[in-house]
């Protein structure tokens, strides 16, 4: 078995955000669905975002938060991306790596653009995002460092990576990698609308590559076609080791073998923007449990990192959560 070096290693979409708040108004008048993720190209990114008022340009990307976030938290991590050699690639290579995590893919020299994410925040603080995924849906096998996959404790895969062809095959490649040397491997199901789009090859991996499953309530119910999440609880429990589901404000549910916990939301300062907080509850859940925690006192971590990235604009912690979680937890 390999030396464990890194406690995570993150593997995602390398995205930059553009972040701007706007009213409802704006939302329906450029005939997008509020509160959900679509893709566009890149003609369609340079049209909306020349309508946005002014914005914040930062790093992200569901897995890199995640990363972020456990880096944070003080957890040895790294991620696997990929950006093109141009501003918006700089800008992403600098901030995943000024965060503390390992970052060695090389950016593309030739390809599309680097990825940008144009994320609408309404007053009620949900968000609306529109994906250019550029050279990042590009990565392929040859991407994943298999030495890096071999030394991490816990692999973790973004869904949203499951849409291009060659990624899944990195994603594949990269579970069978770290299974084979002793490592465990976490999936996030991402969006309600990628499940919807990838739900048997989802279902496959929650059963049979998957030992850490996180999903919100809407994705684990439409991975299992059912009415209630209780009954998606009770499919989840047989399928992966651990299932961690959230459910907004009403907290999470964290269920492994007979063991079912059940967290409390941890109340933010002030809502003012919920992206980002399915990846820190990740990076908290995550960080827990390769640093040795059981799974309740994980799931506090979890709760305390997602509250933290809600009380302000962006998708990355503002604050050291190492010290916020000592001073809480």
């Amino acid at each position: 078995m390999t030396e464990k070096r890194l406690d995570v290693l993150c593997i995602g979409n390398a995205i930059v955000d553009v972040l701007c708040q706007v009213d409802e108004d704006f939302v329906e008048e450029q005939g997008l669905l509020k509160g959900s993720m679509q893709l566009i190209d890149e003609s369609r990114s340079h049209e909306l975002y020349e309508s946005m008022g002014p914005a914040t340009e930062v790093s992200g990307g569901s897995g890199a938060n995640t990363a972020a976030g456990i880096a944070s938290l003080g957890g040895r991590v790294g991620f696997i991306g990929k950006v093109r050699d141009d501003q918006l690639g700089e800008v992403f290579t600098h901030d995943i790596r000024s965060a503390g995590v390992r970052y060695t893919t090389d950016a593309a020299t030739a390809g599309p653009s680097t990825a940008r994410c144009l994320v609408l925040v309404t007053p009620d603080a949900q968000r609306t995002m529109s994906t250019y995924l550029g050279i990042s849906a590009a990565l392929t096998p040859d991407d994943i460092d298999e030495s890096a996959v071999a030394a991490a404790s816990i692999t973790y895969c973004e869904g949203y990576l499951w849409d291009a062809p060659h990624a899944k095959a990195a994603i594949r490649k990269a579970m069978e990698v770290a299974a084979g040397n002793g490592g465990r491997v976490a999936f996030t199901l991402s969006d309600g609308f990628c499940v919807d789009r990838h739900r048997a090859e989802f279902l496959d991996l929650a059963e049979n590559h998957v030992d850490i499953l996180f999903g919100n309530e809407a994705e684990i119910t439409s991975l299992y076609e059912v009415d209630t999440f209780d009954e998606a609880m009770q499919f989840v429990r047989g399928h992966c080791e651990v299932a961690c589901l959230t459910r907004s404000e009403h907290g999470s549910v964290i269920i492994s073998g007979d063991e079912v916990h059940v967290i409390d939301a941890s109340p933010p300062v002030e809502v003012l923007d919920t992206t980002g907080a399915g990846d820190l509850y990740a990076a908290g859940l995550l960080y827990g449990v390769t640093s040795g925690f059981d799974l309740a006192t994980a799931g506090r971590i979890a709760s305390i990192a997602a509250a933290e990235v809600i009380d302000h604009i962006g998708a990355r912690p503002r604050v050291s959560l190492a010290e916020l979680v000592r001073a809480r937890l």
